[in-house]
């Protein structure tokens, strides 16, 4: 197994801890989810480099790479929907894991037909878009939870607290994660889509 290989099987090694830290739940245990997360999210980075510059992509990388991708961030959406403070629909979270099933039967259409769907552009952008919308999130999940292990005040009883800064402040931390994922599942949405159209004349065919 190559170094670019290694990378990605860390990251899927990284998937059960970010998720046992996740539901240990509390202020130190976000904190090591959002170490975990972003450790997993820099091996997806450096992989595709080290793959490209050593000029190693294979079979076994291609196919384990969106793997990896999925897996991390099925993980953390589900997750989300189990923070209450989040806020985040489980509609959202089905939506985006319906689009990798989706794509996953395309890929196993096509390999019957000895061709090999990688990931595209677009599928990329998608996948550095809900990196970033999933660290927005973690983030303001750790403010929530040292809001309240600090100061025993949630978001809400902080607008009835203040009226001020403080007030919009914690308006910002409530939607926020709401609006980011809802971008996150037309990017994701979109990215389906365009996998679809790309291979639509390959479909066709008997």
């Amino acid at each position: 197994m190559n170094s670019a290989n290694k990378l990605t099987v860390t990251r899927i090694c990284l998937v059960p801890f970010y998720i046992l830290f996740m539901e240990l739940g509390g202020f130190y245990n976000s904190i090591l989810a959002l170490i975990v997360f972003c450790i997993a999210s820099i091996t997806d980075f450096f992989d595709g480099q080290i793959a490209r510059k050593n000029r190693t992509i294979t079979p076994l990388g291609i196919f384990l790479d969106p793997l990896a991708d999925k897996l991390l961030m099925t993980a953390a959406f589900i997750c989300f929907v189990g923070v209450h403070m989040l806020g985040i629909n489980a509609w959202m979270v089905i939506v985006i894991i319906a689009r990798d099933f989706l794509i996953n039967g395309l890929r196993s259409i096509l390999a019957c037909r000895n061709v090999i769907v990688p990931s595209d552009k677009f599928a990329k952008f998608k996948t550095t878009s809900q990196i970033i919308v999933i660290i927005i999130v973690m983030i303001i999940l750790i403010l929530n939870e040292g809001l309240f292990k600090f100061t025993g005040m949630t978001t809400e009883s902080l607008k009835l607290y203040d009226h001020g800064h403080y007030a919009v402040l914690a308006v910002i931390m409530k939607k926020t994660p709401l609006l980011a994922i809802l971008v996150t599942v037309i990017l994701t949405v979109s990215s389906g889509l365009n996998y679809v159209w790309k291979y639509r004349r390959l479909l066709g065919e008997k």
